[in-house]
């Protein structure tokens, strides 16, 4: 009853505008609020009662987001591969090469630190004081052989499978402290068309990053053989593109690329390769004084009671052994005791 009196009392005083008295949030439920009170906002902060002095600070700003170290993008690429890559953008040479192609060369077929040297081949003193002459003191005194004497940038190696050639070659890295390139043909071949023609331009191309250079290309009969009317187009692509790299490797007098090829059939490469191996060093069998080396340097970290006599009466009876029969020999042997 008393509500309505109030409503009714603010209508004849001209307050159109009045609505109906309800209950303040937050205060007893006894206290009633006329339609002249003051608004009060309920979410608004309210000072505790009997501390009318003490002032209620609102609640400290949040502190600003702390910002998040930027991401660290981890290379999966070993540092052969990234020296590769800088050295060929250096260059130039980087262009239109894929760098999947640099990571599998330099992964798969480049060798690096050879600590081979020429004592560890026996006999070959022939082809050994050859090599020496044309190809280590070319590497390693360039400013010496210029003109006349610039050496060749292509060495043929052939002979009987088992005397030493692809030992040759590495040796002929380390002693240039050149990096070396061991190449073969399945490692150059590829199911996908025209993939071949790019790992030979890209082998090319990290050998001359990485000057000087040594690329030994074993069995090469079976990658540059003669070609004929039958022989499959991919194939033929890869012979032209290796020719042309080969021709490029020797018009450039300044690289230090040396290109070298280990056959046992020579009489099956393509003319026009076997032109561009201009220097070839035909790798003989061992003689006696050089299987007794090569058996002497297989024993010395054995125990066994061989004198020189023994010694020399097993590589006479040996003749006609490579090197690798040689190897095979002693390792039958060293098994005997454990039989």
């Amino acid at each position: 009853a008393r509500d309505q009196l109030e409503i009714e009392e603010a209508r004849t005083k001209g307050n159109v505008g009045g609505g109906v008295v309800k209950k303040s949030l937050g205060m007893h439920s006894s206290a009633k609020r006329s339609i002249y009170n003051r608004y009060v906002d309920p979410t608004a902060v309210r000072q505790p009662q009997g501390d009318s002095n003490r002032q209620v600070m609102p609640p400290p700003p949040p502190p600003p987001p702390t910002a998040l170290p930027a991401p660290v993008l981890q290379n999966n690429q070993s540092n052969n591969t990234d020296s590769s890559t800088n050295k060929l953008e250096e260059s130039g040479g980087a262009k239109h090469i894929d760098p999947k192609l640099i990571e599998m060369i330099t992964s798969e077929i480049m060798e690096l630190n050879l600590t081979t040297t020429w004592t560890d081949i026996a006999g070959l003193t022939d082809a050994k004081r050859s090599i020496t002459e044309i190809v280590v003191w070319p590497m390693q005194r360039p400013d010496i052989f210029t003109g006349l004497r610039r050496p060749p940038k292509g060495l043929l190696l052939f002979g009987p499978p088992g005397t030493g050639k692809t030992l040759i070659g590495k040796c002929i890295a380390s002693q240039s402290k050149a990096t070396f390139f061991c190449v073969s043909s399945s490692s150059l071949t590829s199911k996908w068309h025209g993939e071949s023609e790019k790992l030979v331009r890209a082998l090319f191309a990290v050998a001359r990053s990485r000057q000087p250079a040594v690329i030994f290309i074993d069995e090469v009969d079976s990658l540059l053989q003669e070609r004929s009317e039958n022989e499959d187009e991919s194939t033929r692509r890869i012979k032209t593109e290796f020719l042309v790299q080969i021709d490029g490797a020797s018009t450039q007098g300044e690289e230090r690329l040396l290109l070298i090829g280990a056959t046992n059939r020579p009489q099956e490469l393509d003319s026009a390769a076997r032109r561009r191996f201009v220097k070839r060093i035909y790798i003989p069998l061992p003689d006696l004084s050089a299987r007794q080396a090569i058996i002497s340097n297989l024993l010395k970290d054995q125990k066994h009671t061989l004198v020189d006599s023994d010694m020399e009466h097993i590589c006479t009876l040996a003749d006609g052994f490579s090197g690798a029969d040689m190897h095979s020999l002693c390792h039958d042997a060293a098994l005997g005791p454990i039989r």
